[in-house]
């Protein structure tokens, strides 16, 4: 199996288009507001800290970049060409590796674990942006990359971003402007039930060691000014033999 066409268009469409400079995308926040908000979730369930980290769905790299400070070896994967080529370009220095990845394949998802072994495996915003059949495919997949040793952070919008998100598109004068491209390109954001993910890691064979619930910050501004933060849930997960 392999990630539904229409999905991968949307994104080759969408990175495609989109600027280079950083914060030009609504979910292209700080990595202090945004990766490193997570880590210190993260880090304490690290059974094993000097893994690599695959940095599963990794877009333009920002994030990856952040974690590639920190880690002695990073690989950002995502399914668009046009990200990393986004990535890469942000990255000359080559703080981190960059894999076109298609993680709802299996086949794709072996060779990268036969490669790097087990990992600890970080995801933003994944699984509410992509079609409901490929949901537990991607799981399957970063519970192949966890193996037994590896932890997974998965951060999602909740539930309840999702009216806050179609106010917005609904906005007099139209959404933001941020935002509008991501709408256009047919990327419809908050869309996986809150109990949805829990069910998807134990159904991939993995064990919730914590979660919790807390902003995710934007790089778009309300009318009024104020920065626009959605709720989101996250959760580590890993085998509990690890």
């Amino acid at each position: 199996m392999s990630v539904t066409s229409r999905y991968r268009q949307a994104w080759e469409g969408f990175w495609a288009e989109a600027p280079e400079e950083q914060g030009a995308v609504f979910w292209d926040t700080e990595p202090a507001a945004t990766a490193g908000v997570h880590l210190a979730l993260f880090e304490p369930h690290l059974a094993h800290p000097g893994l690599p980290v695959v940095d599963l769905g990794c877009g333009n790299g920002t994030q990856t970049r952040f974690l590639a400070d920190r880690y002695r070896r990073v690989v950002g994967v995502d399914l668009s060409a046009a990200a990393l080529d986004h990535a890469r370009r942000a990255d000359p220095a080559g703080r981190a590796t960059y894999r076109l990845l298609d993680a709802a394949e299996p086949a794709q998802v072996r060779a990268l674990h036969a490669e790097l072994g087990d990992a600890n495996v970080y995801m933003r915003g994944v699984l509410h942006q992509c079609e409901p059949e490929d949901r537990q495919p991607l799981v399957d997949a970063l519970a192949t990359l966890v193996g037994e040793r590896g932890r997974a952070f998965l951060v999602e919008l909740s539930e309840a971003a999702r009216p806050l998100l179609l106010a917005l598109a609904g906005s007099t004068g139209g959404p933001p402007a941020k935002l509008a491209p991501v709408l256009r390109h047919g990327i419809a954001p908050g869309e996986v039930a809150d109990d949805a993910v829990p069910g998807h890691l134990r159904t991939a064979g993995l064990t919730v060691l914590a979660s919790g619930e807390l902003p995710l910050a934007t790089t778009e501004y309300s009318a009024d000014g104020a920065l626009i933060e959605l709720p989101s849930k996250w959760l580590v997960a890993g085998r509990t033999t690890g």
